[in-house]
């Protein structure tokens, strides 16, 4: 099955120690506590890292890449320029990932009535392409574009043919793929790029509509995630380190109200103090035990 390690790490909930080599009692754990209780999934970038897109963190939890700040994005206009050649370049092998095994078990499970809500701190989109519904896009999707000065909304899709019509003789290639779409040029690819501009209000503030580092999640999405944690009887932890408050808020919630924690994902977490079970292993395998276990 592939579960690696289980520990326990909340006795306060009632959490219990299982032999890591005991893969089905591990599992068979799992599955009893989400049985007849409403469950709300919180998943990170490491559910999508067997579709092909890298988390920020390995298992050891530090950074493998530095993204561009939001103050750096607003700044300037060079830095923007930067960013969207970057994200020209880095969208095309981006748009080609597809859902994983994970993303399918957690569709899966939901048709079955063993999830409800799902928050996902990705921007990938590979939940709903997976038939997931209810999914609250917690740093927004790379699929939309918001311009910063008059408010417009647009298509990636679209932006893209804009991009490629402005910048015929643009043919740099790259086979870097991050989790936010972005990736690496060197100065002189970006110096020639034309950046695309706001076709409302003509301005070059357009920016993918997500959260950026250093920049914050609008209050009313906080509020809708911490009443869907409030409204659970169990969170589940997917594929994420937890390192950020913006997910870890809610692990924090859910502990503090009695709500089990299960964490399933690679490596420790900062949530782990507060898990229930928490479970080192890859998702695609072990969610796709899980629902057959689950439908038994």
């Amino acid at each position: 099955m592939g579960v690696t390690d289980v520990t326990q790490a909340h006795p306060a909930q009632g959490g219990y120690h299982l032999d890591g080599a005991s893969s089905p009692a591990a599992l068979a754990a799992v599955a009893d506590l989400l049985e007849r209780r409403r469950v709300l999934t919180l998943t990170g970038a490491g559910i999508s890292t067997e579709s092909g897109i890298p988390d920020y963190r390995g298992p050891d939890g530090k950074r493998r890449v530095t993204p561009m700040q939001y103050s750096e994005f607003v700044g300037s206009s060079q830095a923007r320029q930067r960013y969207w050649a970057r994200s020209y370049v880095g969208w095309q092998r981006f748009n080609l990932a597809r859902p994983n095994a994970g993303h399918e078990a957690v569709a899966e499970l939901q048709r079955a009535g063993r999830l409800g809500a799902v928050i996902t701190q990705n921007v990938d989109g590979l939940h709903q392409a997976a038939g997931a519904t209810d999914v609250t896009e917690l740093h927004g999707a790379l699929a939309r574009v918001v311009c910063l000065t008059c408010g417009d909304l647009s298509s990636r899709w679209d932006l893209d043919e804009r991009m490629r019509a402005t910048n015929p003789s643009f043919e740099v290639t790259s086979n870097e793929i991050r989790p936010d779409g972005d990736i690496a040029l060197n100065e002189l690819d970006v110096a020639d790029f034309i950046v695309p501009r706001c076709l409302v209000c003509r301005q070059d503030t357009l920016k993918p509509d997500v959260v950026f580092f250093g920049e914050s999640v609008p209050k009313p999405l906080v509020e809708h995630c911490f009443r869907l944690t409030e409204e659970a009887e169990v969170l589940l932890v997917l594929g994420s380190s937890l390192k950020v408050m913006s997910g870890y808020r809610f692990v924090r919630r859910a502990a503090a109200r009695g709500i089990p924690v299960v964490i399933i994902t690679r490596g420790a977490t900062r949530g782990d103090a507060e898990a229930t079970i928490q479970l080192d292993a890859p998702l695609g395998p072990t969610l796709t035990d899980l629902v057959r276990l689950l439908a038994a």
